[in-house]
């Protein structure tokens, strides 16, 4: 393979597989098992399978009653412009998704606090202990058994104190962890139209994170660095399709209402039958989630935080050469994520796959090592 590609700006048919599997990851309709999620609410995926097969059945019956289906198409295309001039004011404006986006300042701050050389413990704690979600998931990781047997506790003794918990974690693990439980706060979960799509953005999340680790490692670079840039990644896309999912059920959930009220059986239909509209949230996705990536840092006053400039980069650089050390360990990781997935989905050549690699400059040691990581599960202990 020729070095044609390498590190410049971004040849079309590198965008092209990039974007190929971003619309999989939104649009696709392939279904993921439960183990590539880890624990992310499974009881969404009944509620999700009843909406696709009622979905399924109106959309059998509305085929063979042809003014239905032009009651239907009429509603259902209203209905998504709706939620369309809704959504695009809101990321016209990225104010307005900061206080949806999961992200704040005690969320920045700690991520920054948890890359310092001397890490300060006592500031890591007062910090945490503004964040309820997080104190709940590191009690529960120092209370589950597998975590009471190394510590070698008796099972009925339940640490409650933060001060204790942060200590049985450790300082070394608390740099991997809480960037872990960070992305699962973005991720747009208990909703049952991007049950699958969660799900397989949770499985690329993972797969960037592990090879950023990696990567990291045999670079001798910071390695809890690297995770929380690759993860902060995933923050843009998650924020599109959080707000996307919560402007859609709002806008169906009051004309499905609505419907109901009026007794109009073919109204009603057809607002039920209309389908979370992927396909504009894809376009959506690909507009905004790179910027809002540093943007709602931004807005938190974070613009120079080691973090954000990495994002920036990210965003803002057109050509891979021009990357700094982290960012390009980012880009590298991302690549071999996506090179990965579109293998499992089958959809990327080995033409494709050598292009990719060519292009983010991923050595012969490095692929070599990638290639070696456990990937179906993350050791964060």
């Amino acid at each position: 393979m020729g070095r044609s590609v390498s590190g410049g700006v971004r040849p079309g048919i590198i965008v092209d597989i990039e974007h190929r599997l971003l619309k999989q990851l939104i649009v696709g309709k392939q279904k993921t098992t439960a183990s590539m999620f880890d624990e992310l609410d499974r009881e969404l995926e009944g509620d999700a399978n009843k909406l696709a097969i009622e979905r399924d059945a109106i959309f059998e019956r509305l085929s063979k009653q042809i003014q239905a289906r032009q009651v239907f198409e009429a509603v259902s295309a209203q209905l998504i412009s709706t939620v369309n001039s809704t959504l695009d004011n809101q990321l016209a404006s990225p104010e307005k998704l900061l206080a949806q986006s999961g992200l704040n300042q005690s969320q920045m701050l700690m991520l920054e606090v948890l890359h310092q050389q001397n890490l300060d413990i006592n500031r890591l704690r007062l910090i945490i202990n503004d964040l309820p979600w997080l104190c709940r998931d590191l009690s529960n990781i120092v209370n589950s058994p597998s975590f009471r047997q190394k510590r070698q506790q008796r099972s009925d003794v339940k640490v409650t104190d933060l001060k204790l918990v942060l200590n049985f974690i450790g300082i070394e693990n608390l740099r991997q962890v809480i960037p872990y439980f960070c992305l699962r706060n973005w991720l747009p979960t208990a909703n049952a139209n991007l049950l699958w799509t969660t799900r397989k953005l949770w499985r690329y999340s993972m797969l960037t994170g592990i090879a950023a680790k990696a990567l990291a490692q045999l670079n001798e670079q910071d390695v809890a660095f690297a995770y929380s840039c690759s993860l902060l990644y995933q923050l843009g896309t998650s924020v599109v399709l959080k707000n996307g999912a919560k402007v859609f059920e709002t806008v169906w959930g009051n004309w499905l209402r609505e419907a109901s009220a009026s007794r109009d059986k073919e109204l009603y239909d057809a607002v039920l039958a209309t389908e979370f509209p992927a396909d504009n949230i894809y376009q959506q996705a690909l507009q905004h989630a790179h910027k809002l990536n540093w943007q709602l840092p931004s807005l938190l006053d974070f613009t120079a935080s080691p973090l954000t400039q990495v994002q920036i980069e990210l965003d803002t650089h057109l050509s891979y050469s021009e990357l700094s050390s982290y960012a390009a360990l980012v880009a590298r990781a991302n690549c071999f994520a996506k090179v990965m997935m579109l293998e499992e989905m089958r959809l990327i050549t080995p033409k494709e796959k050598h292009l990719m690699f060519d292009y983010y400059e991923l050595s012969e040691q490095e692929l070599l090592r990638l290639k070696g990581q456990n990937y179906r599960k993350l050791d964060l202990l």
